[in-house]
């Protein structure tokens, strides 16, 4: 099976199509993926360290703000498509898998012309402008809140997945997991902001740090993210951390993390929204609100109406109300229980095997008139 993959900009984009690149990969003999991305962006690391081949295009998303440059932005999207056009000749793909970004765009366009069948994954609540433009091109929309069908003309076409996560984190038990860490009956509280950190939530944490050292009530783990690392650890000064209360610039085994956490604090992406709802998680979430239509505090409101989650906003956010709802969820076992419940309702586990089963549709469809 040949899949061409078109996603990127940010690990939101570019890990879904990885995740779905490898579950087909350990089921179907001869698998070839081949990915298309834009210099950009963080696929030009990721795909190659992943082990795939990809191929650049020059795309780029439309300014609102300034009507002009988009003569220049039009003008790339036709030679991306072109582009597009010759790969797809090349490569020959049984199926063309978009995970968003604006890149995603015109590989649609292209497969569709070419007459191989495509779908497009929708990871957050509210449809992105590349998801919405899509919709005339693609066989299928993958969509992961049932909320998002709501937002979109073609709903014939959605099919509900669900997000696609990591598989190794399905398979960790949390007792396990807790006793890898060395943890004790405490509970296990994590924050995190990405990969490259939160400077609103670093800021927030490190002012509540001296406070749950002198509780000694919870087990904490904060990862602050690479670029802010030094910079934390430095305002720390001479506040020596217990054994309970550890920061680190990068949690590498985050499977087995949060597999541990009883609460997790954290921006609210889909992805990580889906990982916390596969595993029962209760989350207190803080919405980034520097992204697209601020798609991260729709998401975190989709889990609050559900009971699975707190949701503090960037500006509501002070040190004593981040602590104040860390304690109180901390030491209430019962409400964790019922949020994590909740959250799990949210769930869909199997994912990747409905996103596989809209690729195998897809290959079972093409027509190819290049």
């Amino acid at each position: 099976m040949r899949v061409l993959f078109a996603g990127g900009g940010t690990g939101g984009h570019i890990n879904p199509a990885l995740s779905i690149a490898n579950y087909i990969k350990e089921r179907e003999d001869n698998f070839e993926a081949l990915f298309i991305g834009t210099k950009r962006g963080l696929e030009t690391k990721l795909v190659p360290e992943a082990g795939y081949k990809i191929e650049y295009i020059d795309v780029q998303g439309f300014d609102r703000r300034n009507i002009l440059k988009n003569i220049k932005v039009l003008k790339k999207l036709m030679e991306s498509n072109k582009k597009c056009m010759e790969i797809i000749k090349n490569f020959k793909p049984d199926a063309v898998v978009c995970t968003g970004g604006y890149v995603s765009g015109p590989v649609a366009m292209a497969a569709h012309k070419s007459g191989v069948s495509s779908f497009i994954h929708e990871q957050n609540v509210y449809p992105g402008l590349t998801v919405k433009g899509s919709q005339n091109y693609v066989d299928y929309i993958a969509v992961s809140f049932p909320e998002t069908i709501k937002h979109l003309k073609k709903t014939e076409k959605c099919v509900l997945t669900g997000n696609p996560i990591r598989e190794e984190l399905l398979k960790e038990d949390k007792n396990s997991a807790r006793k890898e860490l060395g943890l004790s009956e405490k509970p296990f509280v994590l924050i995190f902001g990405g990969s490259l950190g939160a400077a609103k939530i670093n800021e927030n944490v490190l002012k509540i740090i001296p406070r749950f050292i002198k509780d000694n009530k919870i087990q904490l783990l904060f990862g602050t993210g690479e670029r802010n690392y030094n910079e934390i650890m430095e305002q720390l000064g001479n506040i020596n951390l217990t054994e309970d209360i550890k920061i680190v610039p990068y949690i590498k085994n985050m499977h087995t993390v949060m597999s541990a956490a009883d609460l997790v604090v954290s921006r609210s992406g889909a992805i990580t929204l889906s990982e916390i709802a596969a595993l029962k998680k209760p989350s207190i979430l803080i919405p980034s609100p520097n992204v697209v239509r601020n798609h991260q505090e729709q998401n975190a409101r989709e889990f609050e109406a559900k009971g699975a989650a707190a949701v503090i906003c960037e500006n509501e956010l002070n040190p004593d109300v981040l602590y104040k709802k860390i304690c109180d969820l901390a030491g209430d076992g019962k409400k964790l229980h019922e949020m994590g419940e909740n959250a799990f309702k949210l769930a869909k586990p199997d994912a990747l095997e409905q996103l596989y089963k809209l690729v195998k549709k897809c290959s079972k469809k093409n027509d190819y008139n290049v």
